[in-house]
């Protein structure tokens, strides 16, 4: 809830979440593409869980990772001048520019800009269409990351996590299998924005099984945003589930 409300006002971030030690390399990846793309800030979560835990990674090929230059501004972009908020229009992103690059001197931070010029405008309106262009441009991103995938068995109620939980998740849902059981299972990585697929995903089973090592946050959200009545199975304790928990929860939810 900090990491998507923490910032005053009407001021969206991307956030997204490490399940796993080796799987923080990728996200911390995904956190830079994105950042870069859409020249905004970008906040990536992990836990003392994952801090402290360990697992077999391999060390990918530099070919193989995403291309993560920024192409930065070298000339006037209007009528002769440099404009600092000239936005992309697939994007909404600004263009950069090095300190000191001559012809492009401009100033950012401190007080409401004006579209396009960066000049301190004080004009309502110019503030109300600015907070909505920053809040379009980070919901814009959802376009551009990958859809949620869902393991699915064919059964009637999903378990779905986010952050370190899913190994334990897809552990207790091995075992639950194993019984003869159909439960689903699906991961969220992009917590803000959420992937495109999610309201037609949760939509599509009985029963909604959220785990979180909090009081029912994500489960909060989901309700708000997607009208679905997830249930949360939640817990504070300072230590990761165990299977065993989890897997209880799905077998009294079946």
């Amino acid at each position: 809830m900090l990491a998507l409300y923490g910032r005053h006002g009407e001021a969206p971030l991307p956030v997204l979440a490490a399940a796993s030690p080796g799987h923080c390399f990728d996200t911390a990846v995904e956190a830079a593409r994105i950042a870069l793309r859409y020249r905004t800030p970008v906040i990536l979560l992990s836990d003392g869980y994952l801090a402290n835990g360990a697992e077999p990674w391999r060390l990918p090929r530099i070919e193989d990772l995403p291309d993560l230059r920024v192409e930065l501004a070298t000339e006037p972009n209007h009528d002769g001048e440099f404009w600092p908020y000239l936005r992309d229009p697939e994007t909404l992103a600004r263009p950069w520019a090095v300190p000191g690059t001559p012809g492009l001197m401009h100033r950012l931070g401190g007080l409401e800009k004006s579209d396009g010029s960066g000049h301190v405008d004080y004009d309502t309106d110019n503030h109300d269409r600015m907070t909505r262009l920053r809040s379009a441009k980070i919901a814009g991103i959802a376009r551009d990351i990958p859809e949620l995938e869902v393991d699915d068995d064919g059964a009637s109620l999903l378990v779905l996590g986010w952050g370190s939980t899913r190994g334990v998740i897809e552990a207790a849902v091995r075992d639950v299998r194993a019984q003869g059981r159909k439960v689903a299972v699906a991961h969220l990585v992009h917590l803000h924005p959420f992937p495109r697929n999610l309201g037609e995903v949760l939509r599509r089973y009985e029963k909604v099984l959220v785990p979180e090592m909090n009081l029912g946050q994500l489960s909060r959200l989901l309700r708000a945003e997607y009208l679905v009545d997830v249930i949360g199975l939640n817990q504070v304790r300072g230590i990761p589930f165990r299977s065993t928990e989890i897997e209880a929860a799905i077998l009294e939810m079946l």
